[in-house]
């Protein structure tokens, strides 16, 4: 029985690797096209073209899953069901009509919330104390298909859209290997998604990073999690683009508007969590202060606050912006 897994990222990385050490037979691996990426543009693999090759496994690149001749070539493998774990392609009826037991979609929440492309960075935006995966059967809409399987997992407040994400790909690979033989056998009974409870994501933007010192410091905190590793939380300073890529939200106030760096008090330093880490200094915010736990000068390296501070100590007292003031 031939499986065709489709994938991207690194997220997809340990549902194949599952599945391959499983033994399934795996007749293609299908990926988006290598992309420039670095500073020489030099055309970059997808992770699961890396892996797949490791495996030995054929891989597939169209650019696009409409054409006539993509359809053709996919139908040549005859495969019984197709995989798809965030492969970044929109499916259509002849793809997922083309196999008897019809396309698998991992997808990294608790449908029917979060539907989309970024819903990991929703999940921790949203303050949603648990997120998990869903084992779905693919139908023409945006993850609107039956419910196969469902497993929850805790968000940790320390959790950021990339630590949550590689939990998340781990327990996708588990409840893949669990769903996908019971569903061959016709063991699995399909369950339609509740509509009153969906929600949808979309794509995040560049500009998405940009911070409002106007929010509430623990808003702030969500989107700097949620942003990390992209597209990361950052402002200005004298036009100058600071990352901040670790921070806690702190129930205090200083007499200064938002965007100030002030210094932290012992009382003040004492409320983060040995667990986050240790911080040197704040910015106020609409409402409280952002403690500021790592953070990043633009062409340098990301560093502890209170070695950011001692490379920038005038910083404190200064007002941060974004966008940069002319």
């Amino acid at each position: 029985m031939a499986i065709v897994f489709m994938g991207t990222p690194h997220f997809a990385l340990p549902s194949l690797r599952a599945l391959a050490e499983a033994g399934y037979d795996i007749a293609a691996v299908y990926t988006r096209p290598d992309r420039p990426a670095g500073r020489g543009l030099r055309p970059q693999p997808p992770p699961v073209k890396i892996l797949a090759q490791e495996l030995g496994l054929p891989v597939r690149q169209p650019d696009s899953l409409r054409r006539p001749e993509a359809i053709e070539e996919l139908q040549a493998l005859a495969p019984e069901v197709i995989v798809v774990c965030a492969y970044g392609q929109i499916l259509r009826r002849p793809v997922l009509e083309l196999p008897p037991k019809g396309v698998l979609n991992v997808h990294p929440s608790l449908l029917p919330r979060h539907r989309g492309p970024s819903p990991i960075a929703a999940a921790i935006l949203a303050g949603d104390p648990e997120t998990g995966v869903t084992v779905m059967l693919m139908d023409e809409g945006m993850d609107t298909g039956p419910i196969l399987s469902q497993r929850s997992l805790p968000i940790s407040p320390f959790d950021t859209a990339g630590t949550l994400g590689e939990r998340l790909s781990r327990l996708a690979a588990e409840l893949l290997l669990e769903t996908l033989p019971r569903w061959l056998r016709g063991e699995i009974a399909p369950q339609p998604q509740d509509e009153s409870r969906a929600t949808v994501t979309r794509l995040l933007r560049k500009e998405d990073g940009a911070i409002d010192w106007h929010l509430s410091a623990e808003e702030l905190w969500r989107r700097v999690r949620a942003f990390n590793p992209w597209p990361g939380a950052y402002t200005y300073l004298d036009g100058e683009q600071l990352h901040i890529w670790e921070a806690w939200p702190l129930p205090f106030d200083s007499s200064f508007p938002p965007g100030t760096v002030v210094a932290l008090s012992a009382e003040q330093a004492s409320s983060v969590p040995a667990d986050a880490g240790r911080a040197a200094f704040a910015v106020q915010t609409g409402a409280g202060l952002l403690a500021v736990l790592r953070a990043q000068r633009a062409g340098r390296r990301p560093l502890p606050s209170e070695e950011f501070l001692r490379g920038m100590p005038r910083i404190i007292g200064r007002r941060l912006s974004t966008p940069p003031e002319a």
